[in-house]
């Protein structure tokens, strides 16, 4: 789909590198803006859904990067799974909007004193790294299919366990969420 809308808008003069650098830096836009709006946000069921949009956002960044298969594991797990968990776990949990359980955090100054040098080191860290491109092209890339042929072949006991933990975890936020009959 996006390939059709690029054809069509280089038809008209608009060349399609733009576009793509465009719609990245767009998508790229979106997702931190949504990052941000899940630590701000005071409802916790909002910032759990902004955090599926978030997770769909670095799904599309994964989409531009040309990997696919991180692409549909990032919205099956993630979004599909642990976004769906928490939004069952805050549905579940009849305290979690009580007037006396405390919504703001007080250590907003530590808190962002140490985001800010978090994201300095890894500034000073991409800066620093020597980026070959020639290193990334030697490396033998698996496609789409080799790796669902191994998931669903070598590695199909690792993935049943991990289905059958987050089977468990959703029972648990049920039976958390249900509490004693008083």
């Amino acid at each position: 789909m996006l390939n059709g809308l690029i054809s069509l808008l280089s038809n008209w003069g608009v060349p399609s590198q733009a576009l793509i650098t465009l719609s990245f830096y767009l998508v790229a836009g979106l997702t931190c803006l949504f990052a941000f709006l899940v630590v701000t946000s005071r409802n916790i069921f909002h910032s759990a859904m902004y955090l599926a949009v978030t997770l769909l956002g670095v799904s599309a960044i994964y989409l531009f990067l040309d990997a696919e298969f991180l692409a549909v594991i990032q919205i099956i797990i993630y979004v599909g799974a642990i976004v769906t968990l928490f939004a069952f776990a805050i549905m579940l949990t009849a305290r979690i909007s009580d007037k006396a359980i405390r919504q703001v955090n007080r250590q907003v100054a530590a808190s962002c004193l140490l985001a800010a040098a978090l994201f300095f080191v890894v500034i000073h860290l991409i800066a620093k790294s020597p980026w070959d491109a020639s290193v990334a092209s030697n490396q033998h890339a698996l496609g789409v299919r080799e790796l669902g042929k191994s998931l669903m072949t070598t590695y199909i006991l690792p993935f049943e366990v991990v289905s059958l933990l987050l089977l468990a975890a959703l029972v648990g936020a049920l039976v958390i969420g249900k509490g004693k009959k008083s």
